[in-house]
């Protein structure tokens, strides 16, 4: 199967290495999950596959293109994002967000067709954001506004998602809507998702793989019972010996509730 995106040996950081020599690849419709402790790298990891950052080392392709070698623009059709730092817009309805998803295809000017328009609707009712449509955005809940970032990574009809801390700021409910929402779209839509996550209570739920980062290597790439064992969970997140069992029991067995919801 055709390898949506692939990293090869990609080193990531601001002047020296954060992360080396990290490789896997994400087919379309698989969920990667992207875990380790705080300061890790996660987040460097995924703003420099979105180009926010420049690689020091490595390769990444998009459908065998090798990124390097393609446009801003042709980059915005395929790859989409929901990143954690919030937004501060002034005067901007949700409407007007999701419709910036718009922009690869309006150009700098973001003039709607009504195809654009109607793309923007489709994508808030996926997300049922109906509610806070013509809302400040400003104004709205923080669970609100991360289903409206979520419809504007939609709208721009991606190929491949990436989600910086999805959940974060949110209530349990919100976060288990979300998640279910996500996987959804991943497996109807055919998206390739790679997510940073600190919830390791719903990595087994939610991923097909999991991304484990330490620092300056790569520590494990698997399946989430590969990856989420006592021992590995010891090593990565530096728990005294023993508790590691205790935690992934934890864990596996709340997962277990809640895969039905996700």
């Amino acid at each position: 199967m055709d390898k949506k995106i692939k990293l090869e040996e990609l080193s990531v950081g601001y002047d020296t290495p954060v992360v080396s020599n990290l490789s896997f690849s994400v087919e379309p419709g698989e969920i990667y999950a992207l875990i380790g402790p705080n300061g890790a790298g996660k987040s460097t990891v995924l703003k420099t596959i979105t180009r926010q950052l420049n690689r020091i080392n490595g390769k990444i392709y998009i459908s065998n293109e090798d990124e390097s070698q393609m446009s801003e623009e042709s980059i915005a059709k395929v790859i989409s994002m929901v990143m954690t730092e919030r937004i501060h817009p002034e005067l901007m309805t949700c409407f007007d967000i999701v419709a910036t998803g718009r922009y690869p295809y309006t150009g700098a000017l973001g003039l709607l067709k009504e195809e654009d328009k109607a793309k923007v609707l489709e994508s808030i009712h996926l997300v049922g954001a109906e509610a806070v449509l013509d809302k400040d955005f400003s104004k709205i809940s923080d669970g609100q506004r991360q289903r409206v970032m979520l419809a504007r990574a939609i709208c721009q009809e991606p190929e491949i998602m990436i989600l910086d801390e999805p959940t974060s700021f949110l209530d349990v409910q919100y976060k288990l809507d979300l998640l279910a929402l996500i996987k959804r779209l991943s497996k109807e839509r055919n998206i390739a998702v790679i997510m940073s996550i600190h919830e390791l209570e719903f990595v087994p739920a939610i991923a097909d793989k999991v991304v484990a980062v330490d620092g300056n290597r790569q520590v494990f790439v698997g399946t989430p019972d590969e990856i989420i064992t006592g021992e590995n969970m010891e090593k990565l997140y530096h728990m005294k010996p023993g508790t590691g069992e205790i935690l992934v029991e934890g864990l596996m067995a709340y997962s277990k509730n809640i895969e039905s919801l996700i």
